[in-house]
């Protein structure tokens, strides 16, 4: 009968992988003594995730930190960018170039902290709206209508 391979901590390489995977999405500091433990395996055995996780990681930080500037924030990309290149994934080169594509409209966000998602949440009920009307016909009463729904 087929015994997998144990870890120190009792997993198997395959259990280690599925249950890493929400310690992946939060930092290092909310870790538990034992997500700690395992991430250490995970990252000795695959250390692309290792990699990855860091990659992942910086990006978040740069979001997070309360004093960036829209500058800084620029510089703190620009060194992100060059993280990304080092490591020559196609899924962060992709993530990468459409960061750096709309990186002015991103760096505006480092200005007041505000982003667009009210808008993008009124734009979604506006065209909910219409496609339950199947089209409008009198453009007027559509404004006026959305104004008394919506205003």
């Amino acid at each position: 009968k087929f015994q997998p391979e144990r870890l120190s901590n009792g997993d198997t390489k395959c259990e280690l992988l599925a249950r890493s995977r929400y310690l992946l999405m939060v930092p290092g500091n909310c870790w538990t003594p034992s997500q700690k433990e395992r991430a250490r395996l995970l990252f000795e055995l695959y250390p692309d995730i290792k990699t990855a996780y860091s990659i992942c990681h910086s990006l978040r930080m740069i979001f997070n930190n309360k004093n960036a500037t829209p500058a800084s924030a620029h510089e703190s990309l620009k060194a992100w960018y060059n993280k990304v290149t080092e490591f020559n994934d196609d899924n962060f080169n992709t993530v990468s170039a459409t960061i750096y594509t709309r990186e002015k409209e991103i760096v505006n966000y480092f200005i007041d902290r505000q982003t667009n998602a009210s808008a993008e949440s009124l734009n979604a009920k506006i065209k909910n709206f219409r496609a339950q009307l199947r089209g409008v016909v009198d453009v007027k009463f559509f404004l006026y209508r959305l104004s008394l729904i919506f205003g």
